[in-house]
């Protein structure tokens, strides 16, 4: 009578990971640094991804806020550096085109500065401008007074001023206190209100504003504007963009530009999305680095071990346990790495949304992508030391310990 086979020996899925432990808890220092490569590619990753998607929600929010129906109508900038006149038509042919809403005229005066007092060179302008604005600036961009109030009908014949939010800043004026003035034009001008900033009119962030009279009194401004900023309806943008060249300045069209501001932000979203692929290959490169580290580690570690892998194998381990044991211990490294590294991630996001004024937005498949990829990359960094630990008979790992 023949005697029946043993049963085949088998390793749990507990106990496979219970032995995959056993390295990593006699080796904790080594398993940490191990682990670190491959955090810093995964971190890098979920970052990257994170920083990305926050700051292009940012500027589609901003653009949905602001609206995509604002036109700018300019000639570009003379030999002075200051912007071309248009002529004085422009605005009430501008105002006549259908689906035109609002059209606000402003002017650039390229002889007169702002300073915060007389006794600043005249050289130190800090890159500001001095232009002439009315009422409708603000209704035409949308635009919110921070502290203060707008030019109106009583203000603008006075030397009264309001200030961009970029110049105010330049100016040194953070607060509207009663009676702040600043030197334009060789006089003191009031300050009435300091602007909310405008994304989409960085040259009105940077000026201080004054009103179309006071202008044509004070520094001889003849009425010719040198923008016009143009709120369309929505449906007709690009045709009224179309138009805007000509009505402007029939006898030379060609010389006008006609532009849309939240084009400016939209190609943004694909320069950061660009910058991110970037930063998503010095991460993978990190990873991958990582990946070789854990093998070197596992490869020496298959070494240290030889006694430890004869002694498994003469009581009874199989080759496949052998390769189990270290495919779960290189296996486990990437885990934790990969958790170290999304949780690294998230919090380099939220830490920068927070900083810039973003909502944290994380794409989902950045986070368990994340840790699948280095899961996966734990593994196959541990496949060869796992072969070559399941290569060794117990009489070679005896004897060579």
């Amino acid at each position: 009578m023949t005697r029946p086979d043993p049963p085949a020996s088998r390793l749990r899925p507990a106990d496979l990971l219970a032995t995959g432990m056993l390295g990593l808890r006699s080796r904790r220092s080594r398993a940490v640094l191990s682990g670190l490569g491959i955090a810093i590619g995964i971190a890098a990753i979920v970052a990257v991804a994170g920083v990305t998607r926050s700051s292009q929600a940012a500027l589609l929010a901003q653009i949905d806020r602001l609206g995509t129906n604002l036109l700018t109508v300019a000639s570009g900038t003379g030999l002075s550096g200051g912007e071309r006149e248009l002529p004085a038509s422009a605005t009430p042919m501008s105002r006549r085109v259908d689906g035109v809403l609002a059209v606000a005229p402003t002017a650039h005066l390229p002889t007169v500065n702002v300073y915060r007092n007389p006794l600043v060179p005249s050289g130190q302008t800090g890159g500001l401008a001095v232009r002439a604005a009315d009422a409708t600036l603000l209704t035409a961009l949308d635009g919110r007074v921070g502290q203060g109030r707008f030019l109106d009908a009583a203000t603008a014949a006075y030397p009264v001023t309001v200030l961009g939010h970029v110049a105010a800043g330049t100016l040194g004026i953070t607060t509207l206190d009663p009676g702040i003035r600043v030197w334009i034009g060789g006089r003191w001008f009031t300050v009435a209100g300091i602007l909310d900033p405008f994304p989409f009119a960085p040259e009105v962030d940077g000026s201080a504003l004054v009103g179309f009279p006071v202008a044509r009194s004070v520094f001889g401004y003849e009425g010719r504007p040198s923008r016009l900023y143009v709120r369309a309806r929505q449906e007709r943008v690009t045709q009224v963009s179309e138009l805007l060249g000509a009505t402007a300045n029939p006898a030379n069209p060609d010389q006008v530009e006609v532009t849309r501001p939240s084009d400016a932000l939209t190609a943004r979203v694909a320069v950061a999305e660009s910058a991110a692929t970037l930063f998503l290959g010095l991460g993978a490169i990190a990873l991958l680095v990582g990946g070789i580290g854990i093998g070197n580690i596992m490869v020496i570690s298959v070494l240290e071990r030889r006694g430890e892998i004869g002694l498994r194998r003469a009581l009874g381990a199989t080759r496949g346990h052998v390769a189990g044991q270290f495919l779960a211990e290189s296996a486990v490294l990437g885990t934790l790495g990969g958790t170290g590294g999304v949780l690294i991630g998230y919090l380099t996001t939220a830490a920068v949304a927070r900083s810039r004024g973003w909502a944290t937005q994380i794409p989902v498949e950045a986070l368990w992508g994340g840790l699948l990829v280095a899961v996966v990359v734990g593994g196959l960094a541990g496949l060869y030391p796992a072969l070559r630990a399941a290569r060794l008979t117990p009489s070679d790992a005896l004897r060579a310990d």
